[in-house]
């Protein structure tokens, strides 16, 4: 399977999606895993020995549905993801970096192994990975995911279904903070098995005197029918 996803994620179009992150904040992989791969991380959702936390999202008023984050070891499945994918994230964030004038700090280093150690040394031990699940009338707030002093600013989201089979509504928000101007958002939606890539929290923004941050917030429009699962990857561990 290792070898599989490594090739399936080589062969995404990096450049397309690096410059359409640049562009808008988001960027679309294609078809990562396939539909039997799907509905078998579909499955483990009632399993409670492979999650360390349950969120009920009207508790906190973060939204309506559920989410769960997974324990160590993730499954191979997640566990490829996350790896694979980080390097090419890698690359784009310290590009961000050296725009926005951080390159005189650490850059993220080239494997997720050695970012985790990071995490670690930082007290952020807890894995991230989770999965998401909506059904009729179910949405999110918009948020970010911060877990503490050490976070990588892209993360990526699986669909898990298909819209307009599994469910209806439901579909990923990106919301642009402009300086000075009225909010901007954009309403995204990807096939089953196709990822989304998209920024944890800024984006580098050319302005009349340079680069500049916009901040950008996520959540999930209000699921009209059926049911809806996506699994998220975050790349920073959490306190």
């Amino acid at each position: 399977m290792e070898d599989v996803i490594k090739n399936r994620i080589a062969s995404c179009d990096w450049n397309s999606i690096s410059a359409a992150l640049s562009a808008s904040g988001f960027g679309l992989t294609g078809p990562i895993l396939t539909d039997q791969e799907c509905q078998q991380l579909i499955s483990h959702y009632e399993d409670e020995t492979r999650f360390r936390s349950k969120i009920v999202m009207e508790r906190f008023r973060f939204g309506k549905g559920d989410y769960k984050y997974f324990r160590y070891p993730l499954p191979k499945t997640v566990q490829q993801l996350r790896e694979c994918t980080y390097p090419r994230l890698a690359k784009i964030a310290n590009q961000w970096r050296t725009a926005l004038g951080n390159d005189k700090g650490t850059e993220f280093p080239p494997t997720h192994e050695e970012f985790l150690g990071r995490c670690r040394r930082a007290g952020q031990s807890l894995p991230t990975p989770l999965m998401l699940h909506y059904e009729a009338g179910g949405y999110n707030c918009l948020h970010q995911d911060i877990y503490g002093e050490i976070a990588f600013p892209l993360q990526l989201v699986v669909m898990l279904g298909q819209q307009g089979r599994d469910w209806d509504g439901g579909e990923l928000v990106l919301v642009e903070n402009v300086p000075r101007a009225q909010s901007r958002a954009r309403v995204i939606t990807a096939g089953q098995g196709h990822g989304i890539v998209f920024t944890t929290r800024y984006r580098p923004a050319k302005g009349a005197r340079g680069f500049f941050r916009l901040t950008m917030r996520h959540g999930v429009s209000p699921v009209r029918r059926g049911t809806r699962y996506t699994l998220g990857v975050i790349y920073h561990d959490a306190k």
